[in-house]
């Protein structure tokens, strides 16, 4: 499951009518969000919008009390001190690794990928799979400059990782998965999927909620529904994707966990 479970950590909030400071995500939040995944067991859970390595590890231990045990569990970040990555895994993370590229240029300014890559490798039933997840900027404006231009350096950085795991292993077993913040034809994206029909092109998995609807996120300020959330394979994984019971789960809680709704993909 990949799932932006919004703003799991400590920040300025506006909660139930009043400004608080420096407070955690509201326990009726967090509950939602266990329960929300303790109902559908994933065996693997890729994770955008963690606060400290401490919010990882409580994430992980209210799930062990509410019967999904992910013993397993890695934790990064890039240049943004407030939210992070996790992977929490049923299975061993047998390797972990960082990008050799995490800057790029824009305006004569050198910039860091605001949320990092995450790169796990686990191994599951005699497979091993490689776990690739990222946050992409957000559709907000920034100091920095053009939001959908930070979002495409940050994509292209993306790639080239990617590719340098391409260069190594031809046939590596890829799993690219998070919030990307951009929806299926726009220039992050494809710069992240690479040319169709090459060896090294990413297929995005097609998912669907109960009502047959793609979407990912409600933006309610903006009353924006979009799919920007993603799970991508690589061709040597795409043999083993069980398509027909990929999903976008869409409980009737989902809305009280999570601006997102998760995306649920199997593995023959």
């Amino acid at each position: 499951m990949a799932y932006n479970v919004e703003n799991w950590l400590t920040m300025d909030r506006y909660v139930d009518g009043k400004n608080l400071k420096g407070a955690p995500k509201p326990e009726k939040e967090k509950q939602a969000v266990v329960s929300l995944l303790a109902r559908h067991q994933p065996d693997v859970l890729g994770l955008c919008e963690i606060g400290e390595a401490s919010d990882l590890a409580e994430i992980q231990e209210k799930l062990k009390h509410a019967g999904l045990n992910l013993p397993h569990l890695h934790y990064t970040g890039g240049t943004d001190p407030t939210r992070h990555l996790g992977l929490l895994s049923r299975f061993p993370i047998t390797s972990t690794a960082k990008p050799a590229e995490t800057e790029y240029q824009l305006d004569g300014k050198t910039y860091g990928i605001n949320r990092g890559i995450l790169d796990a490798t686990i191994d599951a039933r005699g497979k091993s799979y490689r776990f690739i997840g990222v946050h992409l900027k957000s559709k907000r404006d920034s100091e920095q400059g053009d939001q959908e231009v930070i979002r495409l350096h940050e994509a292209r950085l993306l790639r080239r990782h990617i590719d340098s795991i391409f260069k190594t292993a031809a046939d590596a077993r890829l799993i690219v998965y998070g919030d990307f913040n951009d929806t299926r034809a726009t220039p992050a994206i494809k710069a992240i999927t690479g040319n169709y029909n090459a060896p090294a092109y990413l297929t995005a998995i097609p998912a669907k909620d109960s009502n047959g609807e793609a979407w990912t996120h409600f933006w309610a300020p903006h009353d924006i529904y979009s799919r920007i959330d993603f799970v991508m394979v690589s061709a040597a994984l795409k043999r083993e994707v069980n398509f027909p019971t990929a999903k976008i789960i869409d409980d009737a809680d989902w809305n009280d966990a999570s601006d997102h709704r998760s995306i649920l993909a199997e593995f023959r």
